[in-house]
């Protein structure tokens, strides 16, 4: 009788949270990328310059602006070999979980269609319609990692292969809501800075329908809609009376969120700084994140034995002999 070997659950877990924070990383680069003028490091793609995968010496573009580009692209292609290993041990978890290689299979395809997204970014000279939906991409494929994470933790409960509410149905009606605002926010949030000074290079066109102190004023506006539902939310949790985690992790997002509209009111003030433009999207990140989290302990591994009652709302794991 053979034994079929089985990803041991802290692998599977290393690999989501590497997932986790290569995903989130990739959109900060990407900043880096932008504020420093590299947009155009690499002019064209996938070769950095015809002929040439990598940087090569130019008198047309910096060094700096080639390796930046470069070092970009190179964390891709991490991120693609992290997110091949989490299909690879998402198949090999026994018993199988269907969800979790469903959401594995989603890491490299998100992955093809940033690297997509990026082609075409750079073969249309930056224009700011390719580089917004660039960057937006990163925001449902970090909340996908995290509930990947989430899982990954849950190998080895008892149970784990089906997933129970642990709040009513009011509150994570509430939160889906505020994510939807929270989406909203960040796309507001991409076209200010599309209309900004940082286009990724000094040539590329901006956007020049709305000017930036209204779109600032509109992206304000939706970070005051997302605070008050924090509000509301918060009231719900203590009314019905949540469990810790999923308290804990509301407070978290509380923080971030207001250290993230602090920076952008400070980076405002201050004309847009390379550096806090980049922190604040490290903290867009990190918002995106924090919700996610905190959607992800709304439901917990449903505990053995007779049901109790309580809604499912994943489809049991699959036994494999």
């Amino acid at each position: 009788m053979t034994t079929r070997w089985s990803t041991p659950p802290v692998l599977m877990r290393v690999l989501a949270v590497l997932a986790v924070i290569g995903q989130g990383g990739i959109a900060v680069t990407g900043a880096v990328v932008r504020v420093t003028g590299s947009g155009l490091g690499c002019p064209t793609w996938p070769q950095c310059f015809p002929g040439s995968l990598v940087p090569t010496p130019n008198p047309d573009v910096a060094a700096l602006h080639q390796w930046v580009e470069f070092s970009n692209r190179l964390l891709g292609i991490a991120l693609v070999i992290v997110t091949g290993l989490c299909v690879i041990a998402a198949v090999f978890v026994r018993p199988r979980r269907r969800r979790l290689i469903w959401l594995a299979c989603a890491m490299p395809l998100g992955v093809v269609a940033q690297a997509v997204l990026g082609g075409i970014t750079v073969l249309t000279g930056l224009a700011w319609y390719t580089v917004a939906p660039h960057f937006l991409v990163s925001v449902p494929l970090v909340w996908l990692t995290v509930l990947l994470a989430r899982d990954a933790w849950a190998l080895g409960v008892p149970g784990s292969g089906v997933r129970t509410t642990t709040v009513p149905r009011a509150v994570r009606g509430l939160l889906a809501v505020t994510g939807v605002v929270l989406v909203a926010l960040l796309v507001v949030g991409t076209l200010v800075t599309s209309a900004g000074p940082h286009a990724g290079d000094s040539s590329t066109p901006r956007l020049a329908a709305f000017s930036v102190p209204d779109l600032a004023t509109a992206h304000a506006h939706l970070l005051f809609a997302f605070l008050g539902l924090l509000v509301g939310l918060g009231f719900l949790l203590h009314a019905v009376g949540a469990p810790r985690p999923v308290v804990v992790r509301f407070r978290v997002l509380v923080l971030v969120t207001l250290a993230q509209g602090a920076l952008g009111g400070v980076q405002y003030a201050l004309g847009v700084p390379e550096v806090l433009v980049a922190l604040h999207v490290l903290g867009a990140m990190l918002t995106a994140a924090a919700t996610a989290w905190l959607w992800a302990a709304t439901t917990a591994p449903a505990p053995p034995g007779p049901s109790t009652g309580a809604e499912a709302v994943a489809e049991p794991a699959l036994s494999v002999p």
